[in-house]
């Protein structure tokens, strides 16, 4: 495992110093699998942070990329194109019925989620609207995600911030309820927290958010960029709730490789944002939504989402039997697997890539597991198996 002398080079000379990356060079992807420059194979239970959730290069999401790409690539949103429309009423339909603005990423999803909270809560008077989310949450880098993710947001050479944004410690309902008044826009929530390491939102902290809001006249927003399509088990994280946002936002793998974001409305929201409100130029494009409409093909399917919640409840039980794994958290294949004190989750980890096996430590004492949902059984055995023999090696330690 390693890189090319010349391409390290060519990163650390042109490439901004905003990630630390790994030395392995991918070249190919199928399915589950991974190959590097030098030939070695990979399983891959991060799926590029769970946006290859149908698997590398999936032919039905080939084939639709290819055969636009031919067709029309680019026209702008000034005009009407097939994938876009077809596109925005699937997802409407699937969901909650409004409207949906397309955009190139989760961030520039969420992003339209706040304006659309921001001016609803204009219309009902509110001079100074505020956006309430949990601590931990992540929704994105660009200046209004970024005011909403409170960790980031403490980054004080990045200030100001938007202002109008504050935190409640997860999971705490009734701080909640106290922090949602009249001048509350929306509560902006991940039904389950990913990037903090898999920390599902309790189904009282989720009810208090709707009953707050609903009080309020504030909108209950989700971001389920990366909880959404699928990885939990059904389509939406919040069909297994019991609680309804009244707009969500979509990304990652809506695209299955193909950079598009999506925020969703019910019908009354949708109708917040006129002309000029917003926009952008590569959104919703042609082959992005070809891509996107493929990918809810194999997505939106009974079948699939129940071998997801029966893949995921086997490796969840295969990890609990572990001595060093003290938790599993999440739903479906959306798995943070909790590892006893005193083991070093990073360097696991990077023992887990020299063995094949790829997988993320989004904090320390935490392993992240997002495989594609396209993962076969015998492959969710083999991972087990060498997080075990990784886990045996550092447990000694």
């Amino acid at each position: 495992m390693s890189v090319s002398t010349e391409l390290a080079e060519l990163e650390q000379r042109y490439l901004m110093r905003t990630y630390r990356r790994v030395p392995v060079e991918f070249v190919r992807g199928e399915g589950a699998l991974l190959w590097d420059a030098e030939g070695r194979e990979y399983l891959d239970f991060l799926a590029g942070i769970s946006v290859c959730s149908v698997g590398h290069c999936h032919p039905q999401v080939v084939t639709a990329v290819r055969e636009q790409a031919e067709r029309l690539m680019h026209v702008s949103n000034l005009y009407y194109t097939q994938p876009m429309v077809r596109l925005a009423e699937r997802l409407s339909r699937s969901s909650l019925g409004g409207r949906v603005f397309f955009a190139n990423s989760g961030t520039e999803a969420n992003e339209c989620a706040i304006k659309v909270a921001r001016k609803h809560a204009h219309a009902r008077g509110v001079e100074r609207p505020e956006i309430v989310s949990f601590e931990r949450d992540f929704h994105g880098r660009t200046y209004g995600a970024l005011a909403a993710t409170p960790k980031l947001a403490e980054n004080e050479a990045l200030g100001p911030m938007l202002p109008g944004f504050r935190s409640v410690p997860l999971n705490d309902a009734a701080a909640l309820r106290d922090a949602v008044g009249e001048d509350t826009a929306a509560v902006m929530i991940e039904p389950i927290q990913g990037e903090s390491g898999i920390y599902p939102v309790s189904d009282e902290a989720l009810l208090a958010a709707r009953e707050a809001c609903d009080e309020a006249g504030a909108l209950l927003v989700f971001d389920e960029i990366q909880a959404g399509m699928g990885r939990t088990g059904s389509l939406w994280a919040y069909e297994q709730t019991g609680v309804r946002p009244d707009v969500l936002t979509s990304a990652k793998a809506l695209g299955g490789g193909m950079p598009i974001g999506a925020c969703v409305t019910s019908p009354e929201a949708g109708e917040v944002l006129e002309p000029g409100d917003h926009g952008s130029t590569f959104a919703g494009g042609p082959v992005a939504a070809a891509a996107a409409l493929a990918v809810l093909d194999l997505v939106d399917d009974a079948e699939l989402l129940r071998r997801v919640r029966e893949l995921g409840a086997a490796l969840r039980e295969g990890l609990l039997a572990l001595d060093a794994v003290v938790e599993v958290r999440g739903r479906g294949l959306m798995i943070g697997a909790g590892l006893a004190a005193g083991i070093d989750a990073a360097a696991v980890g990077a023992d887990l890539l020299e063995r094949g096996l790829i997988v993320n430590v989004p904090e320390p004492g935490t392993l992240r597991l997002l495989p594609p949902l396209t993962v076969d059984s015998a492959q969710i055995v083999r991972a087990v198996s060498l997080i075990a023999d990784s886990l045996l090696k550092y447990s000694a330690k």
